[in-house]
């Protein structure tokens, strides 16, 4: 038993809860706007390799828009990992099936492709509507422009 290790625990520091209205935005600039702040590169003492204390709520996930033909046109695959499971659904269906997925998605393809990624998306909470359960965090509302 080693007697001489020395424990330095850092002060717990508040996590800042942010809140941003989707219904507002388009699927592509809110969600590359939502990684570059949980990259932390919004801040002035970035590293790559750190992970900020924040949570990210977003509201109304289904009422994100897309541009031009994109509803009826952009597909998101899937495979179940049986022969012939690939199973393949447009953006309209999707989103009155699983309106969170489609912002998950394109939000975990833009954070790092590695263990650092995999805590980001954790800090991400999606909603369809306006209802969440976090009101009593106090949400900073969040404006992307």
């Amino acid at each position: 038993m080693n007697l001489n290790k020395t424990i330095i625990k850092q002060p717990e520091e508040k996590i800042d809860w942010y809140i941003i209205d989707a219904k507002k935005y388009k699927l592509g600039r809110l969600s590359s706007k939502v990684a570059y702040i949980l990259n932390n590169k919004d801040k002035i003492h970035y590293l790559p390799y750190t992970k900020e204390r924040l949570k990210i709520i977003i509201i109304n996930s289904k009422q994100i828009q897309v541009t031009g033909n994109k509803n009826k046109q952009k597909t998101y695959k899937r495979h179940t990992g049986r022969p012939g499971g690939l199973k393949v659904e447009i953006f309209e269906k999707l989103q009155k099936r699983i309106p969170n997925k489609i912002l998950e998605h394109a939000i975990k393809g833009m954070l790092p492709k590695n263990s650092l990624g995999r805590k980001l998306i954790k800090n991400i909470k999606i909603y369809p509507d306006n209802l969440h359960p976090h009101k009593n965090n106090k949400p900073i509302k969040l404006n992307i422009d």
